[in-house]
């Protein structure tokens, strides 16, 4: 009975150790993506799955090296944050883009599925779904949701990655050009390389008319490179997140609380002709707590 009860006790420390460092690994690979970087963003389509007559495929789309700024703005145990920062140009002339965010939660339950059309589903996942795992959560310039998946880190053969497939927004390379598919299917892939990281795209280009009928028009293939440099180089970047941070964490507290709320979410395109994005971007008219909050309870759709 005692050999029994030791090798029980054995078993419990041992499964607890191990989940320990697994998620260690999984935090110090996420963290590995937050510094200073010079990206490159590549997408091509490759494949034409439709017989529309007149359809015209996307070009190839590349960019020119530019540098973004990483910056973990939260980190603990089972949550970190890190928002990306575009700095384009030289001394002689250069814009700074508040760019997307990424949070990190370790076994989170409440996920938020697009649908299509500006609206996210509400999803509570079953303990068995997400034991061990993290959801990537990516969200827009504005800090209003686009798209989230539940996966678990990998560590094997010296690599480390995390993969997912899960329904998003046109990309902003994208929705001004196509008016013939609502959702991008996005299958990601993160993974840490000797030069910094990589996000590979494996996507489907979907003309969804509801829940049952939908149309895969096409599949895309996307390949950014994120090649760490220097901290210097994105210093421009990085003055302007202090001069802004203050403002950038009353409108993701303002969104905390609607996404805490744990239901649909449908959200209005534009707003007096305007989307949200040019409001607290390029306005300096919403500063405070009230005066954000009413601008963004403005493109809730009650």
């Amino acid at each position: 009975m005692n050999n029994y009860f030791f090798l029980y006790i054995f078993l419990i420390s041992f499964s607890f150790v191990s989940s320990q460092s697994k998620l260690k690994k999984d935090t110090n690979a996420i963290m590995k993506m937050c510094g200073c970087f010079e990206v490159t963003f590549n997408f091509s389509e490759t494949i034409n799955l439709n017989n529309r007559e007149n359809y015209k495929p996307s070009e190839d789309y590349q960019t020119s090296p530019v540098y973004e700024l990483a910056i973990p703005i939260k980190q603990d145990k089972n949550h970190i944050s890190i928002q990306h920062i575009l700095q384009v140009g030289d001394d002689n002339y250069r814009s700074i883009v508040k760019h997307w965010r990424q949070d990190w939660l370790y076994q989170n339950k409440n996920l938020y599925i697009y649908e299509k059309d500006n609206k996210w589903n509400y999803k509570k996942l079953n303990k068995s779904n997400y034991k061990g795992q993290w959801t990537q959560k990516v969200y827009q310039v504005d800090d209003s949701p686009r798209y989230e998946g539940s996966s678990s880190w990998v560590h094997v053969d010296g690599k480390s990655f995390w993969e997912n497939t899960t329904p998003a927004p046109l990309p902003r390379r994208e929705f001004s050009k196509r008016k013939d598919y609502n959702v991008l299917l996005r299958s990601n892939r993160h993974e840490i390389t000797n030069y910094g990281w990589f996000h590979g795209q494996n996507n489907e280009k979907v003309d969804r008319i509801n829940s049952i009928e939908e149309e895969v028009l096409a599949f895309e293939v996307g390949y950014n490179y994120y090649k760490r440099v220097a901290n210097d180089k994105c210093r421009y970047a990085k003055e302007w997140w202090l001069e802004n941070e203050k403002k950038w964490e009353i409108v993701r507290n303002i969104w905390t609380e609607i996404y805490s709320q744990n239901k649909n979410l449908s959200l209005k395109s534009e707003y007096n002709g305007k989307r949200l994005y040019e409001y607290l971007l390029f306005s300096n008219e919403y500063n405070d707590y009230s005066e954000i909050d009413k601008l963004i309870s403005s493109y809730i759709i009650k």
